[in-house]
């Protein structure tokens, strides 16, 4: 349902507290960033290094960072997870590896690893500039913006994530929010260079739901679904066989650029879209 939110988790909410239970353990999201406006560039983390060599030669933790572009049809994490693999590696010979939404979502699929964080593109490009410091979190308040241009049936499957979220993994997602006007997303490929880019044409309309949720319930990370148009069935079929470039992701990293730049708090989008054909090639 979810191709990307936050914490690799597909998400959504239902009800307006958070959901406890004795019997079960809180959900960790092991990489949602709280984004303060620091000068300081010093991540405190207890992430016990892997390589020995690290761990004895370094008087502080080893930090790296890899990035993959979104939307550019990149040898590695052109396509949907295959940056993963890499992300793995490059985290088992450092103590701390920061990494961003295309390099570790593989659409419908994550992979958790302890000491990878997970900062959204646009924090991630302040941090860079020395102009935002980065600080672990235990876990975040999730809020949920649905875009009101989501079909009934379509968004109550989003909710049904939300709930079954909540209830096996103990996430807590706090409350959701539909915008007041359709965001109407475009989407496309810019000919120029070739990378996927594109727009919404109504901003204000998820910044103002997004400011709802943390006045009134103090969420510090927000998840976003969007309705995109649904991609032609030609174009749907060459990304699925790995060819051509994710016609999706250019719009979506401006989506959640837009909040995290405005509010300075974690953020992580999903398209919402109808059910895709069966395809028997794909593997």
């Amino acid at each position: 349902i979810s191709r990307k939110a936050l914490g690799g988790a597909k998400m959504a909410l239902l009800q307006l507290h958070p959901w406890h239970s004795s019997t079960h353990t809180p959900f960790t999201l092991q990489v949602p960033l709280k984004v303060t406006k620091q000068r300081s560039l010093c991540i405190r983390s207890a992430f016990s290094c892997s390589n020995s060599y690290f761990s004895n030669k370094c008087k502080r933790p080893y930090t790296s960072v890899m990035i993959v572009p979104t939307g550019v049809g990149a040898a590695i994490g052109g396509f949907a997870g295959d940056a993963l693999p890499v992300a793995r590696a490059l985290a088992s010979v450092v103590d701390c590896l920061i990494s961003h939404p295309n390099v570790l979502n593989a659409a419908m699929l994550y992979w958790p690893v302890q000491n990878i964080l997970y900062v959204e593109g646009y924090a991630l490009d302040r941090f860079a500039e020395g102009l935002w410091a980065l600080q672990p979190v235990h876990q975040n308040k999730v809020g949920l913006v649905l875009d009101a241009a989501i079909e009934s049936e379509l968004r109550l499957r989003h909710l049904q994530v939300a709930d079954a979220v909540r209830a096996s993994l103990g996430l807590p997602v706090l409350e959701y929010a539909v915008t007041d006007k359709c965001l109407e997303v475009e989407k496309w490929i810019d000919p120029k260079t070739g990378r996927s880019t594109g727009r919404i044409k109504h901003p204000d309309s998820l910044l103002r739901a997004v400011q709802n949720l943390m006045d009134h319930s103090q969420v510090n990370a927000i998840a976003v679904v969007c309705r995109f148009p649904d991609d032609d069935e030609d174009d749907m079929d060459d990304y699925r066989q790995g060819i051509g470039v994710d016609s999706l992701a250019g719009v979506e990293a401006i989506i959640s650029h837009l909040v995290v730049k405005e509010f300075r708090i974690p953020c992580a989008h999903a398209p919402a879209l109808l059910p895709v054909p069966l395809s028997q090639s794909l593997s």
